[in-house]
């Protein structure tokens, strides 16, 4: 009779790492970070048929006060989901296994759509759709654990794609305008893009942008981890500017359109415009004393055919240079250029004109790159031990108390 399998790095790298549903979240290095990062104990396991690997998923596994567990199979289970008997025999081998090693549930949150929407995130009549599918998991025992529109799951259950396989002049076609605009204008700040891990110059702008939006930032030795944990399945996209040089840009080009105002009266007014916007150019940068300045640091993540951005870094200097928007056109020429699937700006809102302040601006933001906008099917709970399942939630929230 078969049964779930540890499997070895290979085995699920090689596996997981290419399958049509790959996901970063479900590596073998993800695995390797939580434990570092968060205490959870990664289990790779995996079903064989004939010695071939047809399913996998990283469980995270955390040991409750009461000497059992619960699990998390973030973007899992990496499958066929079309093959319903191959799902339904997957789930039985998961209630094995968890029955054997003490589970009282397992959570996952598969990459799969749940139905085509329109850019207010209601479903298109005649769309695709994946009701039956949706159906079926519920018949196997699976608890959905509801359609949140917001970020109140594990992981955001809207987000933006935006599809590599096509021509890269079509690909620019679906951002929007204003983000064209901005890249353009990026390159009059003679903006330096490279791709060091510099994760030290990270935490510094992402500590910026906690305080401005007022989120909990994470810790220098988080992204240290994820930086080191991650290896070839990450890559940063980093802006420099070099102040002086700017400087002395600026300050040349307010004496050339000065000379130009006193000679060309028919550009009077555009003229002007120009040196207002020169000026402030100028003010803005005269007083930095570093030579070169990191302004902005984007993080992305890869499988072998997939990409996606995660980390986003930037202080103020990085919105004057229009270099967030620089940063993010350049990972997604850069997953084009190197034949990935698809560029995953991983995450939005389900609800576009939600009073949420900063998760409408997040929307607005990341709608502007255009594309598919996606979501997916949610969370599902397969529950060994039912009571448990109920009070664990309390019991933690007390044990929790206890322990700060």
């Amino acid at each position: 009779m078969d049964k779930l399998t540890e499997l070895t790095y290979e085995e699920y790298d090689g596996f997981v790492n290419t399958h049509n549903k790959s996901h970063f979240l479900q590596s073998y290095e993800w695995g390797q970070f939580c434990k570092d990062q968060k205490g959870q104990i990664p289990h790779y396991v995996g079903l064989k048929k004939d010695g071939k690997v047809v399913a996998a998923c990283l469980i995270l596994a955390k040991k409750t006060p009461l000497k059992y567990y619960y699990g998390y199979s973030p973007r899992g289970f990496i499958l066929d989901y079309e093959d319903f008997d191959l799902i339904k025999e997957f789930t039985s081998l998961i209630k094995d296994y968890m029955k054997e090693n003490k589970y009282i549930y397992i959570k996952f949150d598969p990459d799969i759509k749940y139905q085509d929407i329109d850019e207010n995130a209601n479903p298109i009549e005649g769309g695709f759709n994946n009701y039956k599918l949706y159906d079926y998991m519920l018949s196997l025992g699976y608890k959905h654990t509801g359609f949140y529109k917001n970020y109140d799951g594990n992981q955001p259950r809207f987000t933006f794609r935006i599809n590599l396989k096509r021509n890269w002049e079509d690909i620019e076609a679906v951002f929007n305008k204003s983000f064209q605009k901005s890249i353009r204008r990026s390159y009059n700040y003679e903006l330096e893009i490279d791709n060091e891990p510099n994760y030290k110059a990270f935490f510094e702008l992402h500590q910026k942008n906690s305080d401005k939006d007022d989120f909990n930032a994470h810790s220098e030795k988080y992204f240290e981890d994820f930086t080191n944990d991650m290896k070839d399945k990450v890559k940063y996209f980093n802006a420099y500017i070099y102040p002086k040089k700017l400087t002395e840009k600026f300050a040349n080009e307010i004496k050339d359109v000065e000379k130009e105002l006193e000679t060309n009266q028919k550009r009077k007014k555009d003229l002007e415009d120009q040196l207002v916007k020169l000026k402030k150019d100028y003010e803005e940068f005269k007083n930095i004393k570093e030579e070169k300045l990191m302004v902005c640091s984007l993080i992305c993540t890869y499988t072998k055919n997939r990409a996606w951005s995660f980390f986003i870094g930037n202080d103020q200097l990085g919105n004057t240079t229009f270099a967030v928007s620089r940063c993010y056109y350049e990972a997604i020429k850069d997953a084009f250029d190197n034949g990935y699937e698809f560029f995953d700006l991983f995450g939005t809102v389900g609800d576009p004109n939600t009073k949420v302040k900063n998760l409408a601006k997040l929307h607005d933001f990341k709608r502007k790159f255009g594309d598919e906008y996606v979501e997916f099917i949610g969370e599902f709970d397969l529950v060994n031990k039912k009571f448990m399942y109920k009070i664990l939630p309390i019991l933690l929230k007390v044990y929790r108390k206890i322990r700060r």
